[in-house]
């Protein structure tokens, strides 16, 4: 089942969002493996970005195996503090 994960950095700007996508994401654009639909933008009070993965296994395998690694030596330029996470199961998805 697909899962989502949506974070928000209080505080965290654009700059800070590119910096640590760089360093935690595929060059080129790409989306890491098992993650099928990625947005981010500016919100009240900081930045916020939404995740999907094709399940939660390949969510928890890119935490714990790429992100948190990375956010715990530090990304130079990137967000300072852990972000407020919402995670669920995704029932539906509607595209235009």
């Amino acid at each position: 089942m697909p899962y989502g994960i949506v974070h928000h950095f209080a505080g965290g700007t654009k700059s800070q969002y590119e910096a640590s996508i760089a360093a935690v994401h595929p060059a080129g654009g790409a989306l890491p493996k098992g993650q099928t639909f990625h947005a981010a933008g500016p919100s009240a009070g900081g930045w916020t970005i939404v995740a999907i993965h094709d399940s939660k296994a390949s969510w928890e395998a890119f935490r714990d195996g790429i992100l948190m690694p990375a956010m715990s030596k530090g990304i130079k330029g990137g967000f300072t503090s852990p972000p407020q996470e919402t995670a669920f199961e995704v029932d539906s998805v509607h595209k235009s």
